[in-house]
């Protein structure tokens, strides 16, 4: 299966750290790895085939401090698709002139559903086929931008139709808020004041956030797996939807 991390904070943040851990993952998640990065409606994204331990690009954004309030990352073993540039997540889209971006960790077997609309797959992966599916079935259902609650409710009411095919664990974002979804294995954390030191939980690097930091500052985590060794994670629930908004879990709906 796939690695997923994403970042929601109230200012702009890097996510050096923690790509950091999330790239040393790639010794076995080797077929492909992207990262996408909002600034305001704007999306710098950076995609490549090879793993995230070897790519170039992945070395890049370990080293450059890109300052953003909403960040989705991805490492890829392949299941369904062949390894190619097309088939690296995240994948973006346009809906109601703002860009979306989803990454999938699972797989789903048989979820072959009619696309009709303007969402169409460029490549042949089942995450990127439910994703299609997903912007088309929110056009439908909302004819402009809605609040955060309504899209969360409207989600709790799509997500379980790709989750019967298989494991569908996921970041979805608009720019607003991250959604996080998961059917197995999903964690959250929220760093806020006071602020302390983390190490990875995969390689010897440790960042004290004290010193980085103010105190009104607040971020949160997700990931497939805790990706620090010394902090709270909380797991997820199995069908659990968490909403992330200005660094902190926003409050459940009806």
């Amino acid at each position: 299966m796939c690695q997923l991390l994403g970042m929601n904070a109230n200012v702009p943040t890097d996510v050096m750290f923690s790509f950091t851990g999330l790239a040393t993952r790639a010794d076995e998640h080797q077929d492909g790895f992207g990262i996408a990065f909002f600034e305001d409606k704007g999306l710098r994204q950076f995609i490549d085939a090879q793993s995230a331990r070897r790519s170039p690009v992945a070395e890049l954004v370990k080293h450059y401090p890109i300052h953003s309030e909403i960040v989705v990352a991805h490492i890829r073993k392949a299941t369904q698709g062949r390894v190619a540039l097309e088939n690296a997540h995240p994948f973006v889209r346009e809906l109601w002139g703002r860009y979306w971006v989803f990454a999938h960790n699972g797989n789903l077997e048989g979820f072959h559903p009619r696309l009709h609309g303007a969402f169409r797959p460029v490549g042949d992966t089942d995450s990127e086929r439910a994703f299609c599916w997903l912007m088309q079935e929110l056009a439908k259902a909302h004819a402009a931008v809605p609040g955060i609650d309504e899209l969360t409710r409207t989600l709790h009411e799509l997500l379980p139709v790709p989750a019967r095919h298989g494991t569908f664990n996921l970041l979805l974002s608009n720019g607003q808020a991250l959604w996080a979804h998961a059917t197995t294995s999903l964690w959250s954390l929220q760093r806020q004041h006071p602020f302390g030191a983390a190490t990875l939980a995969d390689e010897d690097l440790s960042v004290d956030f004290a010193a980085l930091t103010r105190p009104d500052d607040r971020v949160a985590i997700v990931a497939t797996e805790p990706l620090t060794s010394d902090e709270a994670w909380s797991p997820f629930l199995p069908g659990e939807l968490r909403v992330f908004v200005q660094g902190r879990q926003h409050p459940a709906v009806d």
